[in-house]
């Protein structure tokens, strides 16, 4: 049970580090000549000086769809989280953690309402007129996606945690 508890624990810490990074980092749509776009800047390198320049995003509605997913999922994970702890003090034995497993559901769910609007609606996203077959998904991108089955995993699993002591 003690392991079950630490496992839990290590893999709830890592997928809100890991979406945290997701939400945050600048690598959502990467362009062939080094533009980079997250969900809140776009940043070109600049060679003359070797930096990244970087501008605020064109706001549009699927852009601030996407933007507030991430952060409602971030929230969600961060309260399932803090609910956790103290549920592991203040319940009784024998109880189950629902509402952390349910939080932790929802952060799972809007992370995969959010990469769905950004999947199909990059090129109302993007606002640009460039050609989308010369840019690539980024790896915050990448991870957004990989958050979905590990919050609805640790989800299901919180559902399921019975307290032993």
């Amino acid at each position: 049970m003690v392991l079950l508890l630490i496992s839990l624990t290590v893999l709830h810490l890592v997928t809100l580090a890991v979406l945290l990074i997701s939400t945050l980092e600048k690598s959502w749509w990467i362009w062939a000549d080094s533009e980079i776009t997250d969900l809140w800047y776009n940043c070109f390198h600049d060679n003359a000086t070797n930096s990244q320049l970087c501008a605020a995003t064109n706001d549009n509605e699927w852009l601030q769809s996407v933007q507030g997913l991430m952060i409602l999922s971030v929230v969600f994970s961060s309260t399932s989280f803090l609910v956790f702890i103290g549920q592991l003090f203040t319940m009784s034995k024998g109880g189950l953690f629902y509402f952390t497993g349910l939080c932790q559901a929802f952060a799972g769910l809007t992370d995969f309402a959010a990469c769905l609007i950004f999947s199909f609606h990059i090129k109302e996203i993007l606002n640009d007129s460039k050609d989308l077959s010369k840019g690539r998904f980024g790896y915050c991108f990448i991870l957004a996606w990989l958050c979905v089955p590990l919050l609805l995993v640790s989800g299901f699993l919180y559902v399921h945690l019975r307290k032993k002591h």
